[in-house]
């Protein structure tokens, strides 16, 4: 499946146009719309619960359930209407070498999910609420006219068809309009299917059949940039929290509003709750994360089983805990990523992170990177923002060692690796369209502006080195 995302005249952005790969970089100046883009991805993801080959795929398996479930409580002649539409559906679903399409769907099924696509108030609704603004009209290019149009547009494909596609415009103060399209010959189930369904009652299985990995609704999740902040402030956060659930705290506090991905963060942070069934895999990342950055483990305690929980840091070879006030700015930057993918992130998931490097030391930076190729292989989506060349350069080095495997010549290091196609970097300009960075074997991951300042860093030492030089032959011949 591939996801591809165009904007226009979008909040600082002039124009992007991007791929969301496995592992997606966003690197450029500051105010050049990096987050802004990352958090449209997350307010897209969020609308349509998780972007797949077909959009609102638990739709289709409800309706099949429902449907099926409450024929009975129908007048005959719909009963008979209904059995005749599955009827179809049943001979459609076994016809040999057949695959099963869009467009075999009852016509009510259809219509509705085209219906829900080209809804006019969710959408602009979510990015109002992701981005805090009263209207979706704020977030039309704020850098130049407040003429221009904006455009939001995403399409899905699968093996170089068109799944489904959605676009969003808006000009002046004027409400989005929003059009989308569904792919009537996008395929449901393959010709591989192995099920042969023979009566109206077999709809049970053919709910579940289309509910299988490949429609499971994924999740997304964004650590923003303040989340050290945050950690540190938990407790109080938490506090104000329960004096705002009281009478009292409800005359007295007067609490301004967050944007939808911090609330969404606070939300999953403050009561945390580990999901049940997490994925060994990418627990396992997070015990890494721990044993080679943090060395010390991430507690979570709870008074009482009702009680928000407290977050401490054990340090190794420690038997004392501390608060995260208490502890490095490394420890409260990390610790929300740690419970993340011990209990909450799953395979199939997106994991939107802002500037995964900070408070880090260049070191640490190079070992996120390896944190990042984990999630990759552990079946996490990931998108980060970021200004670190070393964290660049070592996905660079990843993306090498992904290559020695295609070449069968596996490294010290190969448990760690990416696929060159499954990275893709973006710079971002100021008053410029958004243009991708290619990997290059030699130069890696290298944004132009990270070579122009190192140049000029460099040419500025060599004459400060110079006129140092100078001055001293002069002060020399002076004294003689």
């Amino acid at each position: 499946m591939k996801v591809h995302i165009n904007v226009k005249n979008f909040g600082p952005i002039e124009a992007a146009e991007i791929d969301l790969r496995p592992l997606t970089v966003f690197v450029g100046e500051s105010n050049t719309g990096k987050t802004y883009l990352a958090a449209l991805i997350y307010a897209l993801h969020q609308h349509f619960e998780g972007i797949s080959q077909f959009p609102w795929a638990d739709f289709v398996t409800s309706y099949f359930s429902f449907a099926y479930r409450s024929r009975t409580r129908y007048p005959q002649s719909r009963q008979e209407a209904l059995e005749q539409a599955m009827l179809e559906v049943l001979e459609k679903l076994n016809t040999p070498e057949r695959p099963f399409k869009f467009s075999d769907l009852p016509q009510q099924v259809s219509t509705q999910s085209e219906s829900r696509l080209t809804d006019q108030e969710d959408f602009p609704d979510e990015l109002k609420r992701c981005f805090d603004f009263e209207a979706a009209s704020k977030l039309i290019r704020f850098t130049g006219s407040q003429d221009n149009e904006m455009k939001v547009s995403l399409s899905v494909h699968e093996n170089d068809q068109t799944c489904w596609s959605f676009e969003a415009r808006t000009a002046g103060s004027a409400d989005p309009t929003i059009t989308g399209h569904i792919n009537p010959d996008t395929i449901l189930l393959d010709t591989k299917r192995k099920t042969e369904f023979h009566e109206t009652s077999d709809v049970e299985r053919l709910f579940r059949t289309l509910g299988t990995r490949r429609w499971r609704r994924s999740d997304s999740y964004y650590l923003p940039a303040a989340r050290s902040g945050v950690m540190q402030s938990r407790d109080v956060l938490a506090t104000a929290l329960i004096k705002r659930a009281t009478r009292i705290g409800l005359d007295r506090l007067e609490v301004s509003t967050f944007s939808g991905m911090i609330g969404d963060f606070l939300e999953q942070i403050v009561p945390y709750k580990e999901r049940k069934g997490a994925s060994n895999r990418i627990s396992r990342v997070a015990e890494q994360l721990e044993a080679e950055l943090l060395e010390g483990k991430i507690e979570v305690k709870r008074a009482t089983p009702e009680a928000y929980p407290e977050f401490l840091y054990r340090p190794d070879q420690s038997e004392e805990t501390l608060r995260m006030s208490h502890s490095s700015a490394m420890v409260s930057e990390l610790a929300p990523l740690v419970l993340f993918l011990r209990g909450i992130v799953g395979p199939g998931d997106l994991l939107i992170i802002e500037e995964p490097e900070s408070h880090l030391h260049p070191g640490a930076q190079t070992k996120i990177a390896q944190t990042l190729a984990r999630l990759v292989r552990a079946g996490v989506r990931v998108l980060i923002t970021t200004h670190s060349n070393y964290l660049l350069q070592q996905i660079g080095n990843l993306i090498r060692e992904g290559e020695l495997q295609k070449l069968g010549e596996p490294t010290s290091e190969s448990a760690d690796y990416l696929k060159k196609e499954e990275v893709g970097a973006w710079q971002f300009y100021k008053n410029e369209p958004v243009t991708e960075l290619p990997f290059d074997l030699v130069e890696g991951i290298e944004p132009e502006d990270h070579l122009d300042i190192a140049e000029d860093l460099y040419n500025r030492s060599a004459g400060l080195q110079n006129r140092i030089e100078q001055t001293k032959g002069e002060d020399a011949v002076e004294s003689e």
